[in-house]
Order: structure tokens, then C-alpha cells, then sequence
């Protein structure tokens, strides 16, 4: 049986899907536009002038005291010798443009990364003089100089498998190459995997903060080199700065809304407005004939806005007495609205650009590195509005809203943002509309993979929270105390390689706090360990259940727990159910295992 969410596309060979509800969508939004012009030639992204750009990228990968006579601090350092060939060749490649520009305006010119990075390393890192890499060498696996098993290699030939051990521009690089093509159009799309190797897969929620912090830069940094190997511009936008309006719904900034909303819902990660919003359109709309499509009237759309303007916060709107229609249309509306585009303005292009790239699996590389760049407000934001999006096709029997329906109305209302340029769009034509509608698509389509952080960036993650603790043990004057913990943790090893055994600490909300000793063998894994701790809490605290019961009325719930690894390399991670532990502690032999429930999710997602 032929996926539902594809046969919009199963179709294309006999007749051509229609770019009608794109344009219809585009004429609407002309028509519903009621911002004044002033306003919104002010909120459009400046194209950064000669060397603005490559700055701004050196500032935002954490890079910036490379430039000028600064003098780059130790982070600088630790984050270059995490990265892989293509990465440090993208990094050279916009400090020598940013050299170029400054000596063009008589400016002292930028070091060379050699003055401050390990010249032997780089000097292979480096791209010949025509600008291109050495194709020779191997590429990196988890950011290491080894030679890809054969595994690897068959594993990145598979056409229907993501595979993040390998940095996605070294495989760009490295692998074969796919077939040429000039725009993202339409067509079956394929079901793809992620490759699960034997340390699972992660996601970003399954990391703490101070693990997600490193990630948009080192994102960024690979999004850069695997544009550079794929021989495409990054082009980054210059945002414009805007005062946040207070006490608004429509037309805020994403972070000054959140701040607003976070002292009603502390927690809260997307929108109040557009929570409810959605809400309302998943219980009456999903199965309502063109929702999405089908505008709403527009007076009681105002009228609405208005109200919800007026007495949201209040709790005085009732969502029952709203039309499905209206309530899309206010989707729409709270979309373009926003002052910055929800992808950002200065991604955007690099989101349309993504039309351009041939291979299935490098469009969703990029489109990877995009999410894991944005904002956290953004990225929130948007995966609330894929995962509906995603409700929506699976109801296409009923509403009769394919995949590409959706993409082709959704598309322009996040890239027509409020004060963007409508003509730009209608002057880019019909391939231009297919290929944002392509992107909006392959994003709702493949939503569950672009929320994975790849392996090999966890690897980088993990090398700089390593080095880190190092120069922290020695700066506090601990040399002895770190000496002989070096000593016990080289005898723990040595221990397990004889006599694999693990210590697993517990704290859960439940009744006991214990330590549960297992056994670790090659096919040992996280699921395995809370099966055998459910196991043992079953049997040892079925009496202190029933008191517990008689006392509430009632059985207990108890809440899902999960594994987590805690420390050594990493602040915390959740385990995929599929990780091999045996290979976890090779990876992180100074980290313990812990297990708890997961901390609850903000009610907004």
C-alpha cells in the first residue's frame, strides 16, 4: 500500500500538480494586507555590505576573535579542534574574504587560523588553492582522522538512509555524486531512516540546555561547508532590529510574545495565541473540506483578532463558536504578521535555497542544519506547526488537502512575512513557487528527522565539554585530585574490559532510592535496564503500592521513565530505548547512568 502522504506526487508523470492555490494564496494575502506601507518597507532585511557578512558569520559561529588583533580565547581554540576538513575549510574560506575586504578598505587584515590552530592538523584541512578540498584523504567519522569502515560506505550509498556518524559535508564531499537537477519539484517522495547506529538516535529535547547551547554555531558552521561543497551561496540576511509592541498578539516578535506569555504559562515554548489556535483547528477542522484552503470571511476574521487582541489573557473567548475557516485564516494571518519571518530573516534564503540542491538526503541535510540554527522560539514554534500540518495530510480522505495543497498554501505565508516584498516572489515565476512549496513540503513530510542533532555533532559537543572539564580541573589548582581520578577511572576501565559491569544510579519520584547493578554484554541496551528495574520495582513494591492505593482511593500511576546518561562528556542526554550501552561507555567512560522520569513537557507542546 502506497503511502497516503506521497500520492499527490505518484502522479506528476501523468498530469502536472497545480501552482493555482499558491498564486490564489498569494492574491489573498494582497487583498488582507492592511499593514501601512512605511511600516513595512522599514521591517525588510538589509543585504549586508563588503565583509559585513562574513563578520556576522565568524560572530554568530563563535569565531568572531580571529578577526582583527584579538586575541582569540581558549573556546576558540577547543571548537576549531573539533572540526572536521570541510568544516575548517569553510571557516578559511570566510576569513580570507573578510581579509580581502578589509585590505580593499585599508583595514588591518585578518590572522591566518594557522596562527592559533595546530599547523600540521590544519594544513590538511585546508582547501587547495582552486578553492577546493582534497578529495583524497578520507572523511572524518565523528570528527576523527579514521578511515570510514565498510559499513560506512554501504550505509551512505543507501538511497532511502540518513547517516550522521559522517559530517554531511564530508560526505558531500567524499561520496558519490547525485544526480544534476535545477529545483526541488515535486515528486514521490521516498520514505527515509535514520540511520540508528549502536549509541541511538538523539534528539534535541533529549539534551540539556548547556548541551544544545554549542550546537546552532557547530550547525552552522557544517550548514556553511556543505553549501561550499555542493558549490551553492549561503546568503545571509541582515535582520532589523524592531522595538517589541507590548500587550499584542499579532505582529510581535516571537521572543518578546513568549516573554509575555511566559508570566501567565512559566513554561511556555510556543505561543499562547497560536496553542490555542491550533487546538481549536484540531478539534473541529482536520476533517473539514479545504481547510486551509477555503478562506474565511474576513470581517468576522478582524473581528475576532480584535477580540482576542482585547480579552485573550482574560479567558473570555469561547473556541466553540468559531468557524474552522476563520480560525485557519487566522493561522495564516498570525504567521505574516510577524514582524520577522518564523524561518528568520536571515536564514530565508538559505531555506529557499535548499530547492536547489539535487540529492533527496543533502536537501535533508540542509534542512537539518536549518532547524538546529534556528532561534529556540522559532524552532518550538515551527515543529508545533509541522506536527499540525502532518495532522492535517493524514486526514486527506476527508478534507481532501494533500500534501502538496498544503505546502502550496502554507509556503507563501511563511516566506511573504509582514513588510516583504510581494513582487519578488511573483517576479521569481512558477519555478520559484515550486521550489518553496517543495521546501514546505519536504519539511512536513520528513518533520521527525529535521529535530534529530547527527552524531557526529553530538561527537563534536562531547570533545568540547571534555576539554573543557579539563582545563577547568587544572585551573582550580586540582592537578593531584584529577591526577589520581585519571588513575581510578584507568583501573574502573580496565575493570570492565575483563568484567563489563556498570553501576546504575536511580532517582525516581517513586517510593525507594536505590542502585540497580547490571550486567552489561555486547547486546546490552537502555530498554533492557528499565525493563529490569520495572521488573525489581514491581516485585519489591507491590505492598507499599497497595498502602499507597488504599490511601488514595485508587492505583498508582506511575510516570514513563527513561535512561538517562549524566556527566563525564556530556551535562545529560536521554538514551534511545536502542542504545548499546557497552558502546556508550566506551564513548563516555566517566559518565553514569541514571534513571528518572523525563521532565515534564511545557503544556503548550
Amino acid at each position: 500500500m502506497s503511502d497516503p502522504q506521497t500520492t499527490a506526487f505518484s502522479r506528476q508523470d501523468s498530469e502536472p500538480l497545480s501552482m493555482n492555490d499558491f498564486w490564489q494564496e498569494v492574491e489573498h494575502i494582497k487583498q488582507t494586507r492592511y499593514s501601512d506601507v512605511e511600516e513595512c518597507s522599514s521591517s525588510e532585511p538589509n543585504t549586508p555590505e563588503e565583509g559585513e557578512a562574513e563578520e556576522d558569520w565568524l560572530q554568530d559561529t563563535g569565531l568572531s576573535p580571529l578577526i582583527g588583533d584579538q586575541t582569540p580565547v581558549e573556546d576558540n581554540v577547543l571548537l576549531l579542534s573539533t572540526l572536521t576538513r570541510t568544516q575548517t575549510a569553510a571557516v578559511q574560506r570566510r576569513l580570507d574574504s573578510y581579509s580581502c575586504s578589509l585590505r580593499k578598505r585599508c583595514k588591518q587584515p585578518t590572522r591566518d587560523v594557522r596562527e592559533v590552530f595546530d599547523v600540521t592538523r590544519i594544513q590538511d584541512c585546508l582547501p587547495e588553492e582552486n578553492g577546493v578540498s582534497d578529495k583524497r584523504a578520507p572523511p572524518l567519522v565523528n570528527g576523527n582522522n579514521l578511515k570510514p569502515s565498510p559499513n560506512h560506505l554501504k550505509v551512505s550509498e543507501a538511497s532511502n538512509i540518513l547517516y550522521t556518524d559522517v559530517a554531511y559535508s564530508e560526505q558531500a564531499a567524499f561520496g558519490p555524486k547525485a544526480e544534476s537537477k535545477t529545483s526541488l519539484q515535486p515528486e514521490s517522495l521516498p520514505n527515509i531512516n535514520i540511520y540508528k547506529g549502536r549509541l541511538g538516535v538523539t534528539r534535541v529535547s533529549d539534551l540539556s540546555p548547556l548541551d544544545v547551547k554549542p550546537i546552532p554555531s557547530l550547525a552552522l558552521i557544517e550548514l556553511t561547508a556543505l553549501f561550499d561543497v555542493l558549490d551553492l551561496e549561503l546568503k545571509r540576511n541582515k535582520a532589523v532590529k524592531r522595538k517589541a509592541a507590548e500587550g499584542r498578539l499579532f505582529g510581535v516578535m516571537l521572543n518578546a510574545l513568549l516573554e509575555q506569555d511566559q508570566k501567565v504559562v512559566p513554561h511556555a515554548r510556543i505561543p499562547l495565541i497560536l496553542e490555542a489556535i491550533l487546538t481549536c483547528l484540531e478539534k473541529k477542522g482536520l476533517t473539514v473540506q479545504g481547510i486551509l484552503r477555503v478562506p474565511g470571511a474576513q470581517a468576522r476574521i478582524k473581528t475576532l483578532q480584535q477580540r482576542l487582541e482585547r480579552d485573550f489573557y482574560g479567558g473570555l473567548i469561547c473556541w466553540d463558536d468559531v468557524n474552522p475557516h476563520d480560525a485557519s485564516g487566522l493561522l495564516k494571518l498570525f504567521l505574516r504578521e510577524l514582524p520577522a519571518p518564523l524561518l528568520t530573516a536571515e536564514y530565508l534564503p538559505a531555506f529557499s535555497a535548499v530547492q536547489n540542491i539535487s540529492d533527496t538526503r543533502q536537501k535533508l541535510q540542509a534542512l537539518n542544519l536549518l532547524v538546529l540554527v534556528l532561534p529556540e522560539p522559532n524552532r518550538h514554534t515551527l515543529k508545533a506547526l509541522l506536527e499540525f500540518l502532518h495532522k492535517v495530510a493524514s486526514h486527506e480522505k476527508s478534507n481532501l488537502m494533500s500534501m502538496w495543497n498544503i505546502a502550496t498554501i502554507i509556503a507563501p505565508n511563511l516566506f511573504l512575512y509582514r513588510g516583504s516584498n510581494l513582487k519578488s516572489v511573483e517576479g521569481g515565476g512558477k519555478q520559484q513557487a515550486e521550489g518553496v512549496a517543495g521546501v514546505v513540503m519536504a519539511m512536513v513530510r520528513y518533520q521527525d528527522l529535521l529535530w534529530t542533532v547527527p552524531t557526529f555533532l553530538l561527537s563534536q559537543v562531547r570533545k568540547l565539554n571534555e576539554s573543557r572539564s579539563k582545563r577547568s580541573a587544572f585551573g582550580d589548582q586540582k592537578i593531584r585530585n584529577f591526577l589520581r581520578k585519571i588513575h581510578k577511572d584507568k583501573e574502573k576501565q580496565e575493570k570492565n574490559q575483563t568484567e563489563p559491569c556498570k553501576q546504575v544510579k536511580v532517582r525516581t519520584p517513586l517510593f525507594v532510592r536505590d542502585t540497580l547493578v547490571i550486567q552489561l554484554n555486547e547486546e546490552t541496551r537502555a530498554s533492557d535496564v528499565l525493563q529490569q528495574f520495572q521488573k525489581q520495582m514491581t516485585q519489591r513494591n507491590w505492598q507499599m503500592n497497595n498502602v499507597a492505593s488504599m490511601k488514595c482511593n485508587g492505583p498508582i500511576e506511575f510516570p514513563k521513565l527513561d535512561l538517562y546518561e549524566v556527566g563525564g562528556n556530556i551535562c545529560e542526554r536521554c538514551l534511545d530505548p536502542d542504545t548499546y550501552l557497552l558502546d556508550l561507555q566506551t564513548v563516555n567512560p566517566n559518565g553514569e547512568w541514571v534513571i528518572k522520569a523525563r521532565h515534564p513537557s511545557p503544556p503548550v507542546l
